[in-house]
């Protein structure tokens, strides 16, 4: 089945917000840090792992890891982001995406 066609007469709130190139580079950089959030505290609840646990095995203080399950970090270092991860058993990598 396919999705109509989205017109200017019938866009959704979302589809109209996204049109704004600001607003769309905001979201993105906020949904992002969503996804590392969510992905992190599943990954500490996978391996039943605390943050101070997980601080002590990766090395990356408390704060930092508290703060990236919170969204509050503003800028993380791959280094740390590598450290955290592998210490639950995960591997980055990267995957070419199609930008607009």
């Amino acid at each position: 089945m396919s999705r109509p066609v989205a017109t200017p007469k019938n866009l959704s709130t979302f589809d109209k917000f996204m049109q704004d190139p600001e607003q769309k580079k905001k979201y993105n950089k906020e949904y992002n840090k969503f996804l590392l959030s969510e992905f992190l505290l599943e990954a500490m609840a996978e391996n039943n792992i605390s943050v101070r646990k997980l601080a002590e095995k990766s090395g990356v203080a408390p704060s930092i890891i508290q703060n990236i399950r919170s969204e509050k970090i503003k800028n993380v270092t791959f280094n740390t982001l590598n450290s955290i991860f592998s210490s639950l058993g995960y591997r980055m990598f990267f995957e070419k995406i199609k930008i607009s």
